[in-house]
């Protein structure tokens, strides 16, 4: 049982870098060139757009050696902190598949900012003026993998099986 949990999760985690890392390269290769795409009555928006800053660009102006590091080591350590700390807090259930979603987003946008030193966006939500900023997979994995983890730890834990003295 643990052993299919896990490798659930290792695919869940590939399967999530794997989706990111196609859409971002038929983003660069596709619709870089191109103007904004829109579909759906204008729900769905192709733009895309190089991130060198954080979330809704904040950093993006900074010096490349702060970037660098707070948004590539910075990344990293808490990638493999919050991995090592679900693992040692035995999480399961939601906050398993949470924190599964949340490093594998964040692992896929380390990698474009080691390789690009930027990272590709490419989808933007919304209504008429009511729109998202431009965003990836995986940061929609970054969000639902919160919102999983968040979710997890607000339910109620199952209550023990009672204890038998002999």
């Amino acid at each position: 049982m643990v052993t299919a949990r896990r490798l659930l999760l290792l695919v869940l985690i590939v399967g999530t870098i794997g989706c990111d890392r196609v859409t971002k390269r038929f983003a660069t290769e596709f619709i870089s060139d191109s103007p904004s795409q829109s579909f759906l009555n204008d729900l769905v928006r192709l733009d895309y757009a190089e991130n060198a800053g954080a979330f809704l660009g904040l950093g993006a102006k900074w010096p490349v050696w702060v970037r660098t590091g707070v948004f590539s080591l910075g990344n990293g350590l808490l990638i493999v902190a919050l991995a090592v700390a679900a693992v040692r807090a035995q999480w399961s259930g939601a906050s398993q598949i949470g924190i599964a979603l949340f490093v594998a987003g964040g692992a896929s946008n380390l990698v474009d900012r080691l390789w690009r030193g930027t990272v590709v966006d490419f989808l933007n939500l919304g209504i008429g003026p009511v729109r998202t900023g431009i965003f990836n997979v995986a940061d929609v994995a970054i969000m639902l993998g919160a919102a999983f983890v968040l979710f997890g730890a607000t339910r109620p834990a199952p209550p023990s099986p009672p204890s038998i003295d002999v």
